[in-house]
């Protein structure tokens, strides 16, 4: 390149000195970057405006500035070689050039990433790749630079071989420090994948914590308790434990009180008294129907559990508490005895 542009200056005369051959060089390429920078602000700028895709336009925005300094940089750099400036300028420029050059790849990698990653996250029916977009376009970004930084090394004429078994062990290091912390982050990226839960959903944790999922982060799980709190459970820990889903497959669910009579009642009429009572509560479904059952002959009294289906989670306790009233004020109705514990103690004369 640079014994091109002398033996073009060479057949023009008065310009055999290396000094003016650099001075046009770098005008020159002034004016390039100019026209360069003019035409991504007006006529690129104009076309991007009438297509229906935003990234264009950011891709224009970002790079204009980076690429008119890449051109004359550039120049620059041809122009301290006209003049032999030495190694060290020329290594100098050579690597600002290639920070500029990484600098525009990036932004054209964020603005494809954020825009039509966006686009094709939104047309899925989860929001499984909202939460790892974010993600993968960090990991895009630190394998990018670390790319880019051992490009700047060998442009530079540094040899990395040595710093490579350093690099190494200090991975080794730092893995094993940030070993929780990336046994929840790859957690969080598994549960998003199996889709074990979604935002909305309401669960119960294997130690008893009942809620609903606020937040699906990377590294823990927002957890809104009925008391009003926020518990943040780390996602290595979910990953690895009973998440017990009440919203799954669908928001209904089953209940049930747990009842006991005299002995000598009739059974039938029982079934029959309950059964009647909680159809009439308002919320409890009728289809799957109430039903009824006998379990055992306990200590004391005949034992039977009402179960029945309300059609959303939220409102499952509340109809329990409202059945059990009904239930209760039925039996009493019905002059059918509740029984208490006793004990009958013999007395030996």
């Amino acid at each position: 390149m640079i014994e091109k542009i002398r033996d073009l200056f060479s057949n023009v005369p008065y310009l055999h000195n290396k000094w003016i051959q650099a001075a046009i060089v770098i005008f020159l390429f002034i004016i390039l970057a100019k026209v360069v920078h003019f035409v991504f602000a007006f006529y690129l700028k104009r076309f991007a405006k009438k297509t229906k895709t935003k990234a264009d336009d950011m891709i224009f925005s970002k790079i204009k500035w980076p690429l008119f300094f890449l051109i004359l940089f550039y120049g620059i750099q041809l122009a301290l070689r006209i003049i032999s400036a030495g190694k060290i300028i020329d290594t100098i420029f050579r690597v600002v050039v290639a920070i500029i050059v990484i600098v525009i790849v990036a932004k054209g990698i964020n603005v494809i990433i954020e825009v039509w990653g966006t686009v094709f996250a939104k047309k899925t029916k989860t929001n499984t790749d909202e939460i790892l977009l974010p993600f993968i376009h960090k990991v895009i970004n630190v394998i990018f630079l670390i790319a880019g930084f051992l490009w700047i090394l060998q442009i530079a004429n540094i040899n990395i071989t040595p710093y490579l078994a350093g690099v190494g062990i200090s991975g080794l290091v730092l893995g094993l420090a940030l070993q929780d912390m990336l046994k929840n982050i790859f957690g969080g990226i598994t549960l998003l994948l199996d889709k074990t839960y979604q935002i909305g959903d309401k669960v119960a944790l294997e130690d008893g914590t009942v809620g609903e999922i606020h937040d699906i982060g990377l590294r823990s799980t927002k957890l809104m308790t009925y008391n009003n709190e926020i518990v943040y459970v780390p996602n290595g820990y979910l990953a690895n434990s009973r998440v017990q889903n009440y919203t799954r497959p669908d928001l209904k669910v089953r209940t049930h009180v747990a009842f006991g009579v005299e002995y000598g009642t009739n059974i039938e009429k029982v079934r029959k008294v309950v059964l009647t009572a909680l159809k009439k509560v308002e919320g409890i479904m009728i289809d799957p129907s109430p039903k009824v059952q006998f379990l055992e002959m306990g200590n004391f009294a005949l034992n039977f559990k009402a179960h029945f289906w309300v059609e959303n989670w939220d409102i499952a306790y509340g109809k329990k508490l409202e059945a059990t009233e009904v239930i209760y004020n039925a039996l009493n109705k019905a002059k059918i005895g509740i029984p208490f514990p006793t004990r009958t103690i013999h007395l030996k004369k």
